[in-house]
């Protein structure tokens, strides 16, 4: 049996993100739809396959997305929901991130309608259960069989479809024509040649990014909409001078991830033997924690009141405002600068700062006077232990 180390001092969490010789392990008990995807891969395999997919998340790419691709989403997204003075936000945030995490992914959607959307959401929410099996309390093989099966169909369904299309648009582009789209499956293809996927790991990889775009997104959506809902309710006189503020906003969605990371902890396996800066060593063939709520919560880098929601605390120089809540090192998430934007939004240029997605989609809300439901209270996941919300009812438009 492999030794079990705990990592909980914030140096020692950093050094272990940074060093080649421990290997992913956070998803191995996910591998149904995570087996070599990107986030799972480790050495020259994940050089070569970052080095083609971090194109696809450039300074222009955020800019494209942030100014002119996301508004359009969260406008065609919430209308119905504005008209009917209501929505759901955990099926809406991540309805809204799909949206836009299917762009760039690269999953089409040809019919254009609410019941594909929603029939691709059913999907989404599938292959999510399945990458974070480690943290499901019901029955996983009988979890993992569901996320296999919804695998194939969504091939059949979305993927391979999509496949064909960009397969008929890069032939299209070697004869002169207009660019094949930016997105991860047509990067994937135009590199055939030197990735050499076979196709359930395009499937696979696909998804990830489906997922991993929609999913990170839309929980920090929820769970900032929440804080600042308590924040709001203890201090009525700074809402409407504060509610378009994207800088304070912005600092929100930090100091939220910072609180609850997408995941509480990352895992790694010892390839070789580590020291650590604390001089922790790590044997080789052990199984590592990297324990980041007590990183993001440590009262010695935040403050006395680092497991509160404050977001206007000092930040430290040591850290980012979000804490190790994005990781750090080769599996740093390729999208953090797109979910969350730039961090130090007050000494940049307001009219150059990119805030990033999630805070754009926390301001509309806000602009749009959203609230809880007095009449359905938000409601916990009972089948997660990472406090995600099953149901969260907020009322739009004027009270």
């Amino acid at each position: 049996m492999s030794q079990s180390v705990t990592l909980t001092d914030p140096a020692d969490v950093l050094a272990a993100f940074r060093s080649k010789e421990l290997r992913q392990a956070l998803y191995d008990a996910g591998e149904v739809v995570m087996a070599d995807v990107l986030v799972n891969l480790h050495g020259d395999d994940h050089r070569a396959r970052r080095r083609l997919e971090n194109r696809l998340f450039r300074r222009d790419a955020h800019e494209h997305y942030e100014r002119n691709l996301f508004p359009e989403v969260i406008e065609a997204t919430m209308a119905e929901h504005l008209a009917a003075g209501r929505c759901e936000m955990v099926e809406l945030s991540h309805q809204l991130m799909m949206n836009l995490a299917a762009l760039t992914a690269g999953v089409d959607r040809p019919k254009g309608t609410a019941e594909e959307s929603l029939h691709l959401y059913r999907y989404l929410m599938r292959f999510i259960e399945g990458a974070t099996l480690a943290h499901y309390t019901g029955d996983r093989d009988a979890k993992r069989n569901e996320v296999a099966e919804a695998l194939s169909l969504f091939d059949d369904e979305f993927l391979t479809p999509s496949i064909e299309r960009r397969q008929d648009l890069l032939a299209a582009e070697a004869a002169g024509g207009d660019p094949a789209p930016g997105d991860v499956l047509t990067v994937l293809l135009r590199n055939d040649d030197a990735l050499h996927l076979p196709h359930d790991v395009v499937l696979r990889e696909t998804c990830f990014f489906l997922l991993a775009g929609a999913h990170t997104s839309a929980t920090a959506f929820a769970r900032t909409l929440h804080h600042l809902f308590a924040w709001f309710a203890d201090r009525p006189g700074e809402a409407a001078d504060l509610r378009h503020d994207m800088l304070f906003i912005q600092r929100c969605v930090h100091e939220t991830i910072r609180l609850q990371p997408s995941s509480p902890v990352a895992m790694r396996w010892a390839l070789a033997e580590v020291t650590l800066p604390s001089g922790t060593v790590i044997p080789e063939g052990a199984h590592v924690t990297l324990d980041l709520l007590s990183v993001n919560h440590n009262p010695t880098v935040w403050g006395a009141d680092a497991a509160a929601f404050n977001p206007n605390r000092e930040q430290p120089s040591t850290m980012a405002p979000w804490g190790l809540s994005f990781g750090s090192g080769m599996h740093a998430c390729i999208g953090q600068d797109m979910a969350a934007g730039l961090a130090g939004g007050a000494q940049r240029d307001p009219a150059e700062h990119l805030v990033g997605l999630v805070p754009i989609a926390v301001e509309w809300m806000l602009d749009h006077a959203a609230r809880p439901d007095p009449n359905a209270p938000p409601v916990l996941d009972p089948d997660s232990e990472r406090g995600y919300w099953s149901s969260y009812p907020v009322l739009l438009g004027a009270p």
